[in-house]
């Protein structure tokens, strides 16, 4: 079976300039494990997923303080904290993003592509014409399907 026969050619990407926080909502949203990542020319340039976003993308550190009624008394400089959120909301999907290991083609066999995403745990894979432009994904959830199949 060749990568062409599963891969899905209706792909939602993101440019490398997206920031992580819309990159994140597009995937909890569409409820996606991975995107691509391409340029203008629909070159990929990588993909970034559930796992890049959860483990590189650290949340800001909070300013502790106490409470006295209603007034909040600062334990260190909230200034830190508001420095320390900028960086992280300036955060790209270029600088999150996983970049491909190997170029998987629509004429790959599926055990190449499948060693490729176990080797890596890049979910999607994205695959790629001659050029490097995005011809398609490869999902987990695509090659259940082979597994459904032989099944049935």
């Amino acid at each position: 079976m060749k990568v062409r026969d599963l891969m899905v050619t209706n792909v939602v990407t993101v440019g490398p300039e997206a920031p992580v926080g819309a990159v994140a909502r597009l995937l909890r949203d569409h409820d996606f494990s991975g995107v691509p990542v391409v340029d203008a020319n629909n070159v990929v340039l990588g993909v970034v997923t559930e796992y890049d976003i959860i483990t590189r993308h650290t949340r800001p550190h909070y300013p502790r303080y106490i409470q006295i009624m209603d007034a909040r008394i600062y334990l260190e400089n909230p200034r830190h904290y508001n420095e320390e959120l900028r960086r992280v909301l300036a955060v790209t999907a270029e600088q999150l993003m996983t970049k491909l290991p190997a170029r998987i083609t629509p004429d790959d066999d599926m055990e190449t592509a499948i060693g490729v995403m176990v080797d890596t745990r890049i979910n999607p894979l994205p695959i790629v014409d001659e050029n490097g432009r995005l011809a398609g994904i490869l999902t987990l959830h695509d090659l259940l399907q082979i597994v459904v199949d032989e099944e049935a």
